[in-house]
């Protein structure tokens, strides 16, 4: 800290445009910050997550990153990492001097490697490879009363070829396959049909997708709510799209080899994201996850902290 002044960098994660994508608020020197500093920061900003950008904790590693909604901080996330990286790549607060650089960041889940793309001295893209492989949680409540959360009956839900999922990579989601785009289009949470679901994390953050598109490229449609983390829907979930690669892959063909996904998100929020996702086959088991996508800087500043403020 340097007379309580923090500097930050904002920034539009999973897009090439400002004013689209997930905003992305970045702390690049927040050693002197407490826990409790960081969440009441987190929570001015108001942005599905903060970052707070720490020394490594292992030499060999490149930054520590911790990662806030507005209520909770969580042991990983997908649009913080890659915009992290293209944050600090772009400012000088790691090396640019080469169109492909790599870098370790050390996050709650363990250590995530990153690849990041540069051109003219700027960071472009971002990818990432996941710590953990998707893993499958406990059955998913009733389709009915799924459904009823999204304000959905089950006639809209594709459970012909996929069921509802629960999965994570770190951070859980329940999956929901929606038939058509007209319907996911169409979802709200139902506070009373969400509050009826069984208490438990895989239930708290619901992942609505289809594989009727807006964009010609892309081979998913997506939206994500999680009201409990204070986040009444978020325009880019790269954590949820890490896992998304197990449950498609459940039905993928060919079962060795690498797959490849473009999802895309935010669009019913006026906020267009596009998430590039690879998985590494082998006879039917993932090997390996990787996320990617762009990020452009959008503004830069100071925050005042004082210790006063915080008791």
């Amino acid at each position: 800290m340097s007379n309580g002044r923090y500097r930050f960098y904002t920034a539009d994660v999973f897009t090439n445009r400002r004013f689209s994508g997930n905003p992305l608020a970045v702390f690049p020197d927040a050693e002197d910050l407490t826990t409790h500093e960081m969440q009441r920061i987190a929570n001015e900003f108001n942005l599905s997550e903060t970052v707070f950008v720490l020394p490594p904790r292992e030499a060999k590693h490149t930054k520590r990153l911790r990662i806030f909604t507005p209520h909770h901080e969580l042991p990983f996330a997908g649009h913080p990492t890659v915009g992290t990286a293209v944050v600090l790549a772009s400012t000088g607060e790691m090396a640019c001097d080469t169109p492909e650089m790599s870098a370790i960041f050390e996050e709650g889940i363990g250590p995530i490697p990153i690849t990041i793309q540069t051109a003219a001295g700027q960071a472009t893209y971002a990818q990432f490879s996941v710590a953990q492989l998707p893993a499958f949680g406990p059955p998913a409540p009733p389709p009915e009363a799924v459904a009823a959360a999204l304000s959905l009956t089950v006639d809209d839900l594709e459970l012909y070829t996929t069921p509802i999922q629960t999965a994570s990579c770190g951070v859980p989601f329940m999956y929901v396959p929606v038939r058509h785009l007209t319907a996911v289009e169409r979802v709200r949470v139902n506070q009373t049909a969400f509050n009826q679901l069984p208490k438990s994390e895989w239930t708290s953050q619901l992942y609505v997708y289809t594989r009727e598109t807006v964009t010609p490229d892309a081979d998913v449609h997506a939206r994500m709510f999680a009201p409990l983390l204070g986040v009444g829907e978020d325009p880019a979930t790269g954590s949820a799209a890490s896992s998304l690669a197990g449950v498609l892959a459940l039905t993928a063909s060919p079962s060795s080899g690498t797959l490849h996904w473009r999802i895309e998100q935010g669009f019913e929020m006026q906020r267009p994201s596009l998430i590039d996702v690879e998985a590494d086959m082998q006879d039917g088991v993932i090997s390996a996850v990787r996320v990617g996508g762009q990020a452009v800087l959008i503004s830069q500043g100071e925050m005042f902290v004082r210790y006063s403020d915080f008791e």
